[in-house]
């Protein structure tokens, strides 16, 4: 199979991001998407077990999570908020889960401030059905094994340095402001079924 990089053209004219930006990271999910397929042929000619082949199994890793992370992030995102249902399964796992919608925010919000290159996300654990705000390094470390990703964004410096430099809050505002909700909503309706 041949992985085909998605199409989130729909995002560019927010008012929260500008084109630029968002061009440039639709390229940047676009070469992991090249990545992952070049990895996976180069998997089929490589003898096994060797220096090479060892190598080039430990990297698909990287490429492969940061296709797909970057998918759910741009898929969980529009060019401006589309609020959550306070009614829905996902609001009401979240009081639960974390006592109120708004500490739930904070929480999120205190994930994304931290300092250093990743991940948070929103997730759900079917286990000890229950939510984490996660934060995920580089794409292959500190992910929750077994969760299901419900809300992603990505606190890379690409994802925001051209239009916020160095503030990374503004940027964290910008992104609460484009979430569709309806689609971290449809992601738990999934993973409850």
């Amino acid at each position: 199979m041949t992985y085909t990089a998605q199409d989130y053209s729909k995002l560019l004219g927010s008012k929260h991001f500008s084109d630029g930006l968002m061009n440039n990271h639709f390229k940047l999910y676009q070469g992991y998407v090249t990545n992952v397929n070049k990895i996976l042929d180069l998997l089929k000619t490589t003898e096994l077990g060797t220096p090479t082949h060892v190598e080039i199994q430990r990297r698909l890793g990287w490429e492969f999570n940061g296709m797909r992370l970057h998918e759910y992030y741009f898929g969980n995102m529009e060019k401006d908020v589309v609020a959550m249902n306070s009614n829905s399964k996902l609001a009401q796992q979240i009081i639960k889960d974390f006592g109120s919608l708004e500490n739930w925010e904070k929480d999120f919000r205190a994930c994304c401030a931290m300092r250093g290159i990743g991940w948070v996300s929103l997730v759900y654990d079917p286990v000890g059905k229950r939510l984490f705000n996660i934060w995920i390094n580089e794409h292959d470390v500190g992910y929750f094994i077994g969760t299901t990703p419900l809300l992603v964004t990505d606190v890379f410096e690409h994802a925001y340095f051209t239009d916020f430099g160095v503030d990374r809050p503004a940027y964290i505002v910008a992104f609460m402001n484009s979430i569709n909700w309806k689609v971290p909503e449809h992601r738990f309706e999934e993973v409850m079924k």
